[in-house]
């Protein structure tokens, strides 16, 4: 039985995590830690429950600061991570690879869809055929969203940057309850190709999530991306 515990459990993300635990085989949802809402553990008391609670994995959707806290928290106390929390800045980042290194594995993803890791790949490569093709990102999410552009979009850019393309405008756009859109633009002499994902419903979001905490049980310490998860080639810069 894999222990989950659940950082944000109160959040839109958090409470279908919960929710879709409560429906797998073999994973059980142990806690889930927030700052408000029924039923939830406080942040701070999250090192000893992890500890009592013989927690496996946690998975945070939180925001930037309490994301990178609760890594190093959970990563002391020898527990698994699933990260899909947006808005970390490098420093950030670096933070939380120094204290997982050596100690727990995790699984840290802007966007946790099969289908916009596909668009990340389906882009580079598109960006290295296309050349001389000016390239916009163009993203849309609900009203109520924090950061933007989004860690979606920002990723994009990035892989567009590493497939040597670092004149990119990204749009973002916010309003109503749009789960999340992103459409990047090759526009070229007489033609333009448009790739497009758009997440219908969170589902897309919590099925990676699941994936991402059963295939992380036993895998040595370290921080992985999707592309590990689905078992797809990786090429570096």
């Amino acid at each position: 039985m894999i222990k989950v515990a659940v950082s944000g459990a109160s959040g839109r993300m958090g409470r279908l995590i919960l929710d879709r635990i409560a429906h797998e085989e073999g994973m059980e949802a142990v806690a889930g830690f927030d700052i408000v809402g029924d039923d939830v553990i406080p942040p701070e008391r999250m090192a000893e429950t992890l500890k009592e609670r013989n927690v496996d994995v946690l998975i945070d959707f939180t925001v930037a600061d309490a994301a990178v806290l609760n890594a190093i928290t959970a990563a002391r106390c020898g527990v698994n991570l699933v990260i899909g929390t947006t808005g970390f800045s490098e420093e950030d980042l670096s933070k939380m690879r120094s204290e997982i290194m050596g100690r727990v594995a995790a699984v840290i993803s802007p966007n946790f869809s099969v289908g916009v890791n596909l668009l990340w790949r389906l882009i580079r490569d598109a960006a290295e055929v296309l050349e001389g093709y000016d390239i916009a990102i163009i993203e849309a999410h609900h009203r109520t969203k924090r950061d933007a552009p989004s860690g979606t979009a920002l990723r994009a850019a990035k892989v567009l940057e590493q497939a040597g393309r670092r004149d990119v405008e990204i749009h973002a756009i916010r309003g109503g309850d749009i789960v999340g859109d992103h459409t990047v633009v090759f526009a070229g002499t007489g033609e333009r190709l448009e790739i497009t994902h758009r997440a219908q419903s969170r589902d897309a979001f919590v099925n990676g999530v699941i994936r991402a905490v059963r295939w992380i049980q036993g895998k040595p310490s370290g921080v992985y991306s999707m592309d590990d998860v689905m078992g797809w080639e990786i090429r570096r810069s």
